[in-house]
């Protein structure tokens, strides 16, 4: 944006400086005119024809008070420029610094030295910005190369068997549809799952009211045939759990979560334990499951985006993109709440997610 030159703040302060001399000078010469001149006699004779009269003391006085007064305006400006200069270095090193971050590098960090002070929160606060930036971009450049790593993979395979059955015709057809049916869902499932993932990070949809504690019973009933499948008890308990937000969202929350949870299990006889309840203004809902041991260093990554846990790859129907996690994570962040994941002695997962209470809720689910 195009702005007209004006006044730099370190002039604006000097001519402050050397102006509040120039009052203060002023004010001591009337307090001396106030009570002290106006109390001389203005005769030939002076006070009891030995002191000087009001005249003689005026025309004395006068040019002195001017030089003085003149010397307190060249002082404050002068005084003034170097003060306002020493005052404004620390944020001379802030501008640079914003400058360096607007030409794209964000690894700059002003890390400004002495006491604390209003510029020393400012740039620290501006540092914890600059980093937090850095991160961010960080993020999301590693989610991008992901995100076409992941795309290219059903594309190539694509196009593979495209070739593989231009050279050879008599290749069974119907074997053919089916690989590159499986491969196009696969490629669909992860588009829809990065536009999800991209709404609920904008934040871009409508609140209503929502109970988790109906949400889960309804992803429950979804995914039973998929765990009576694998063997799995799903237990679905606790009392309602009001909150606001989007009800696809929220659902597709809670669904990510029960199916990992089935899915990361154990291979028969395992159990999944969904919980919801309300507690101290907010709406919780717990999933437990049993399975393989988690390594504590392997949790915090489980919410990035294509990172699965213990690294491995599933090759079955419900091999699922890699954004199962990192969707229920931004899900949670877009609705003000927060996730926490935490594994199992005996193996398996404990994630739990704390929502803003919706107002008027019931009582506390237990």
């Amino acid at each position: 944006m195009h702005r007209r030159p004006g006044l730099s703040a370190r002039l604006k302060l000097a001519l402050s400086y050397a102006g509040f001399l120039a009052v203060a000078g002023a004010l001591l010469l009337a307090v001396v005119w106030v009570f002290l001149l106006r109390y001389v006699p203005d005769n030939s004779q002076g006070l009891l024809g030995i002191s000087p009269n009001r005249y003689l003391l005026v025309h004395t006085f006068a040019p002195a008070a001017a030089v003085a007064m003149a010397f307190l305006l060249v002082f404050g400006l002068v005084g003034g420029w170097v003060l306002a200069g020493r005052m404004l270095a620390p944020l001379t090193q802030i501008t640079a610094a914003a400058r360096t971050a607007g030409s794209g590098s964000l690894s700059h960090r002003i890390g400004m030295e002495g006491r604390q002070d209003e510029f020393r929160e400012l740039a620290d606060a501006f540092d914890t910005m600059l980093e937090q930036l850095e991160s961010h971009v960080a993020e999301q450049q590693r989610f991008a190369a992901n995100a076409s790593h992941e795309l290219r993979t059903p594309l190539a395979i694509s196009q593979t068997l495209l070739d593989v059955a231009r050279r050879d015709p008599t290749r069974d057809r119907g074997e053919l549809i089916e690989r590159l049916q499986a491969v196009n869902t696969r490629a669909i499932g992860l588009t829809e799952a990065l536009l999800l993932l991209s709404r609920s990070d904008r934040g871009t949809f409508t609140r209503g009211s929502v109970d988790l504690s109906l949400v889960a019973e309804e992803a429950a009933e979804t995914l039973l045939p998929l765990a009576e499948q694998r063997g799995i008890t799903l237990d679905v308990t606790g009392g309602t759990a009001p909150t606001s937000g989007s009800a696809e969202l929220l659902l597709r929350m809670v669904t990510n979560l029960v199916q990992n949870a089935v899915v990361h299990n154990l291979p028969a006889g395992g159990t999944v334990t969904v919980r919801t309840a309300a507690r101290h203004d907010a709406s919780v809902l717990r999933v437990e499951n049993t399975g393989p041991p988690v390594p504590a260093e392997l949790v915090p990554t489980l919410t990035e985006p294509f990172r699965r846990a213990t690294e491995r790859v599933r090759t079955d129907e419900h091999a699922g993109v890699g954004l199962g996690l990192a969707l229920v994570h931004s899900i949670v962040r877009a609705h003000g709440g927060t996730l926490e994941l935490v594994p199992r002695a005996a193996g398996g997962l404990v994630v739990t997610v704390r929502l803003p209470e919706a107002d008027g809720s019931g009582p506390d689910g237990g």
